[in-house]
């Protein structure tokens, strides 16, 4: 990857729907090598997919929840199950193996209080759990899904 590369991935970071001709004319390139530079990332992995990213209070999802889990079963099967259950759970946005006295740590997005309790529920009734803490966010102060590159 060179400084071109770069410099695109930095545009689509910041506006994946910039079409080829504007992202083309910022890093002072013809359209055609922009293209296919971008196709070349696409391919190789780098840009791994392009979304529309929501207003969590727009659409009635902006409770964030943090939620820690502690296991006393480290088999690889343990873990198959919990990926798998936690995978298929939609209120589950990202989910972390950790290291240190936390196993695993889980973001999680509700509209209410009703619905984080029905997933603690199915959650806690899926796999045997040692320890589970649940941390409500007051207030986001940063977010950003563009890497520092």
């Amino acid at each position: 990857m060179d400084a071109i590369d770069l410099a695109i991935l930095r545009l689509l970071q910041e506006d994946a729907s910039l079409p080829v001709t504007e992202i083309a004319a910022r890093i002072n390139l013809s359209q055609t090598p922009t293209w296919r530079r971008i196709q070349k990332l696409e391919q190789a992995g780098v840009i791994a997919r392009r979304v529309a990213l929501l207003d969590p209070a727009g659409v009635g999802r902006d409770i964030t929840v943090f939620v820690d889990v502690e296991t006393g079963d480290h088999s690889s099967q343990w873990l198959a199950d919990f990926a798998r259950t936690v995978s298929d759970m939609p209120q589950v946005m990202e989910v972390y193996r950790m290291a240190g006295e936390i196993d695993y740590t889980l973001r999680i997005s509700v509209g209410s209080m009703a619905e984080f309790d029905a997933f603690y529920r199915a959650l806690i009734e899926a796999l045997p759990l040692k320890n589970v803490t649940s941390r409500f966010a007051m207030e986001r102060i940063k977010y950003t899904t563009a890497l520092a590159i």
